[in-house]
């Protein structure tokens, strides 16, 4: 049961496609399919927050555990076919289809013969989020491309090289480097183009509010787009028992982040104290509310929309929580909930 002939999706996608039971909660509907290359052997990462990990960690304060999950869910494992049949049976459902990498050396190759099967069968856009340790030249990037994925994203993570080395490098003794995950980047952007590039980043694994608001600086600069997700502990994995960052706390980094890749204002408008806090915004934060756009899932857009499409409902909390990130635009209850959540950033 290996990729290319199998892979993984979402219990969010099962569930859209008829193959798994399951309700979601008013207003929520998946309208982004994501798939997992899927192999018998795991992932060769050792990356402390997923639950696709290999065993790792050889620090006191990173337990060993084994990984069950991602992105705390069930990934039930189908034929590649038997998804392809049903996605056409629920065609209007999708607006974009995410094939994952993992790290694995038949990756490189398998994800291109699933991006071509794909595209022989589906009429949505394709993404590719790729496994940058595994990809050691360019060339790749122009294969994947030619396949026909159009956009790709590389899941960075850690915000700064000393969290991304502690939970996905030496820390963890895992093979993930911070400087070739840029060189893939602009790898990336050189063969797909600007904005269609993209960075996952996760908050609240320690860096302050400042260092990831300049890495999603840095990485408007270059011309990619921040996928934004908050931190939220999963079960089986070395940090299961981490809390997630308060709700202000990731408030502030989507209006920043929506500031910078959204409305390209720099980052002179966003406030820091000395402790790099985010404690103002030199924008009508009203205004950001009243469109609620920034509190959405941020990621890849559909292919006659620029509203995200990959929209991973409930990655970031659980299902009786409020929502981190939105996977719908938000509507006046949800707009007035926001507005008490951030008023200390709203000028009186």
């Amino acid at each position: 049961m290996n990729s290319p002939e199998y892979v993984q999706t979402s219990l969010a996608a099962a569930m859209t496609l008829g193959m798994e039971p399951g309700l979601f909660k008013e207003k929520v509907k998946l309208t982004g399919l994501n798939l997992l290359l899927f192999y018998d052997k795991k992932c060769i990462g050792r990356c402390a927050y997923c639950g696709l990990s290999k065993q790792g960690g050889d620090t006191e304060s990173i337990p060993k555990k084994k990984g069950k999950t991602f992105i705390r869910v069930k990934w039930p494992a189908y034929l590649l076919d038997d998804i392809i049949k049903k996605t056409i049976e629920n065609r209007e459902c999708f607006e974009r289809i995410c094939i994952s990498m993992v790290t694995h050396p038949d990756a490189k190759a398998d994800s291109i013969k699933v991006v071509e099967k794909i595209r022989q069968y589906l009429f949505q856009p394709v993404s590719i989020l790729l496994a940058p340790t595994i990809i050691k030249e360019w060339t790749f990037l122009k294969e994947i491309k030619n396949a026909g994925a159009d956009m790709a994203g590389i899941a960075i993570d850690g915000a700064t090289e000393d969290i991304f080395d502690r939970y996905r490098g030496k820390g963890v003794r895992g093979p993930h480097k911070w400087s070739h995950y840029w060189q893939v980047l602009e790898w990336a952007l050189e063969v797909f183009g600007k904005f269609n590039a993209g960075i996952h980043l996760i908050t609240g694994l320690g860096e302050t509010q400042e260092e990831m608001v300049r890495t999603i600086y840095r990485a408007h600069l270059l011309g990619a787009k921040t996928h934004l997700f908050s931190f939220y502990p999963e079960a089986s994995s070395m940090l299961e028992e981490k809390e997630p960052p308060d709700l202000l706390h990731y408030r502030k980094i989507q209006i920043a982040r929506y500031l910078i890749n959204e409305k390209d204002t720099g980052i002179d408008i966003i406030k820091f104290d000395d402790s790099g806090n985010i404690y103002a915004f030199d924008y009508d934060v009203e205004e950001i509310i009243n469109s609620g756009f920034a509190f959405m899932t941020s990621g890849c857009p559909g292919k006659n929309s620029d509203i995200t499409a990959c929209n991973r409902p409930l990655a970031n909390e659980r299902p009786s929580e409020t929502f981190r990130n939105y996977p719908f635009v938000p509507g006046e209850d949800e707009k007035e909930l926001i507005r008490s959540q951030v008023s200390s950033l709203i000028k009186k």
